[in-house]
Order: structure tokens, then sequence, then C-alpha cells
């Protein structure tokens, strides 16, 4: 199969008139300054598809369910009791439904592969299903269905806080030992599709004690990524067990590098900041969903500076946009620090820089390749050039217009691993799984 765009964002830079040849879902041929091959489909504009490093499907269900104010103190971990009352009714099926629509909607906004941070493993009472992976395949159910490239996550939950402390009964449905954790790793690789990876995920220092760590780390040659420094109440409480804050202390004792992302790793010192990005590891910054909690602002400017490695993702799916999560780290950074422009060179555009590094990142984070490129997966989303947004862009002003002042409709087509899955801004089974949704919905509220 042939695409064939009037304009193109290579990693190179901006090319005209470019034509790709996909061969298996992949992208075999790039070249540049071509006519259309016979049979090929004509776009105007291409830029590669987005990877959401941290996305819990389930969530989206609550969303908005949350924002009313229930104590005077209202911040993260009272959302987080509105989360455990939440998760207690889903079956598996409820999962399924719930993470597709996040999915479709990932997809129609320009994210072409999730990490899927997955610790809903139990049934209601506790208990482990039959098949360890029951609820990791409704997961990849939903990614088939959907049709979005999967790096599935399984997280390790062992304890309510520092220091082994015993589980809660709202984290029942979390909670594993390190070989129980081992057998569910196991059984979820089996239930994966071909092009999927698999990595795992220490949920925090609250809930792993350090040899459990080290343990689960062990299980696997792919991505490790764990929430870090989200709260300041979590980094006062680590300072209390460990004498460390919860960033420096995995700088000290986890082997911190390219293999890893730390989500969020938003309450950093200046001395954390330079020694993250120094490490070679990700920063998954969620930023829409950080505030949506209060949980904070990262120090951005400083740590991209340094050379820091960033990627974006959805989180808790509160809403679920990629331009939406770029736009968010820099407005996030000039309402902290009072300028415009913060996150890029002298000259340079802020979305193309934003656009470029969270690219690069969530390659990492979810081991994969990414761009236009020959090799990579033919992830691709062209851009609707009819739409208000882009009236007069030219191509050092796309992206720019995408992050900043595109809305709805900014996107017209998106292929992932090849096949058009998003056809004038709407996925090709979007209906289906939206009544589906809502049905699931009206009866878990209802």
């Amino acid at each position: 199969m042939d695409l064939w765009f009037e304009t193109a964002l290579l990693p190179t830079g901006w090319a005209e008139r470019v034509t790709l040849r996909i061969e298996s879902g992949r992208i075999t041929e790039v070249s540049a300054n071509t006519d259309p091959t016979p049979g090929a489909e004509r776009h105007r504009v291409a830029i590669p598809g987005m990877g959401n490093v941290h996305s819990h499907g389930f969530q989206r269900g609550m969303a908005g369910l949350s924002e009313r104010r229930g104590r005077p103190d209202d911040d993260f971990w009272s959302w987080r009791e509105i989360m455990y009352r939440f998760l207690d009714r889903l079956t598996p099926d409820d999962i399924a439904a719930i993470t597709a629509q996040a999915y479709v909607e990932m997809l129609e906004t320009g994210y072409t592969r999730v990490g899927e941070f997955h610790y809903l493993h139990n049934d209601v009472d506790g208990a482990r299903y039959a098949d360890p992976a029951e609820t990791a395949g409704a997961i990849v159910a939903a990614a088939e269905q959907t049709g979005i490239g999967l790096t599935l996550l399984p997280v390790f939950y062992a304890h309510s806080d520092f220091g082994g402390k015993d589980p809660k009964p709202g984290q029942r449905r979390f909670i594993s030992d390190v070989d129980g954790f081992a057998k569910l790793v196991e059984a979820s690789r089996a239930r994966l599709p071909a092009d999927a990876v698999l990595g795992v995920a220490p949920h925090s220092l609250r809930a792993v004690t350090p040899e459990e760590l080290a343990a689960v780390t062990a299980l696997t040659s792919g991505p490790l990524h764990i929430h870090a420094a989200e709260q300041v109440k979590e980094v006062e409480a680590c300072q209390q067990w460990s004498g460390a804050r919860p960033v420096e202390w995995l700088l000290h004792n986890a082997d911190i590098g390219t293999r890893w992302t730390l989500i969020h790793a938003t309450h950093l010192n200046d001395t954390e900041t330079d020694r993250l990005a120094r490490s070679g590891a990700v920063a998954g910054l969620c930023p829409v969903t950080e505030a949506n909690l209060g949980d904070g602002i990262f120090p951005a400017e400083r740590y991209l500076a340094a050379g820091g490695r960033i990627a974006t993702g959805t989180d808790s799916n509160i809403q679920i946009d990629a331009a939406y999560e770029l736009r968010s780290i820099e407005y996030s950074q000039r309402l902290s620090l009072r300028r415009r422009a913060i996150l890029s060179p002298e000259g340079a555009s802020v979305g193309e820089t934003l656009f470029g590094a969270a690219l690069a990142g969530a390659g990492q984070a979810l081991g994969v390749a990414t761009g236009i490129a020959p090799g990579a997966p033919a992830d691709i989303v062209s851009l609707n050039m009819n739409h208000p947004s882009f009236a007069g862009a030219s191509a050092d002003t796309i992206l720019d217009r995408w992050i900043f002042a595109g809305r709805a409709g900014a996107i017209d087509c998106v292929w992932r691993a090849g096949r058009l899955q998003v056809v004038r801004g709407k996925h090709r089974a979007g209906e289906v799984i939206a009544n589906h949704y809502h049905k699931i919905l009206e009866r878990l509220l209802g």
C-alpha cells in the first residue's frame, strides 16, 4: 500500500510530496519530492502518531464523577476513595468496554499506541481470577477492537504505604505477592497480539518494598514504569521512611536508566531534576490529570535544559487529547514562571519542540520505534487542513496551530500499523463502541 502526502513531518524535518510504502504494518520506504504512484491514497499533511505512555483505561468511566467538593481539603487522596468505590463494581467485560471507549478517543486525537498501567487484576472480593490474566485479556480485547498499539504494563501492588504496610480494603483488587505476580506476567504475555510490548510497573515506592522492587523489575527485559513524587504527602512520607525523597531514593537504589519511565515526577528539587535528566530515563508527564487532581507543576524548563526526556500520558482519562497534553505542559510553565514560549530554543517553534521530544520519549518508554521512517510502524496521523485552525498555515506553523489553536475536527485520518482506523475524524467502530459504553455506564451508575 502506498500513501502520498503533500507535506509530511520526517525525522529530518518537513518534506514535500512524500510517498510512503507500507508492507505488513510497517513503513518500508519513504520518498520525498515524488508524484503519487498509481492507486496511492492522497492526503494533505502527515505527522507521526504519538505514544500515550500512561493510561488507566477503566478510569474513563468515572470522568466527571469527582467534581463536587466533598470536604475543605479535597485532593488526590479524597479522589482516590471515589476511584476505589467505582472500580469495585467492574467486571472484566466492563473494563473492556470502558477501555475501548478511551482507546477510541486516543486514536481520534492522535495517539496511536498506549502504555496501559494495568493494576485491576483481582475479582471484586480480592480473589485472583482462575486465569490470572483475565483482566489483562480485557485490555487486549479493547486494543484489538479499536486497533490501537498496546504496551501492557502489569502493575505490582502489595502495600498501602511506605515500609510494607498492609493493604487497605479498597486496594484488594490490586494486590499481588511476587510469585503470584510472576504468574500474572507470564499469563499476560500469552495474551498479547504480535506487535504488543510487555513491560512491568511497580506501582510506586508506597506499594512495594525494596526487595519486591528488585524482584519484579527482573521479570522482564522490557519497559519499567513507576509512579514517583506525584504528591507532596508522598514525598514527605518517603522522607520519613527512608530519609530520601522518592526520585532521590530511586536514583540511588534502582539503577534508573533508559528502560525506566517515572510517571509524574512532579515534585523534584534541583538536584533530582538534573540527575533524572542525566539518567536517560523518561519523565511521563500527564499534565491534564495532574491539573485535575491538584498535583502540582513539573519543573519542565530546567529538566529539558538539562537534556531530560519527556513523554505524555492521559492517566485518569478525564479528557483525552494528545494536543491538549502537550499544550498543558507549556501552559503550566507559563503560569508558573509568568513568561511565554518557554520550552523551546530561541527562535524555534514550541509546538514542534514539544512534539518531537514527546514522540521520541514515548517511543523509548513504550519500547517501539517512532516517526515516519523506514522500519517504523505505519502509525500516521493526517491533519484536516480545511479546519479553521490551519487557515493560512505553512509547514513551520502547522504543529503550533494544532497544539495551541486546534480543537475537535483538526485530525482527519489515523493509520495504525498501516490500517485506517480514523476517517474524517471519527473512529471506524466509534459508534458501536460508544453505544456499548453508554449501556455499561447506565448500568454501573444508574
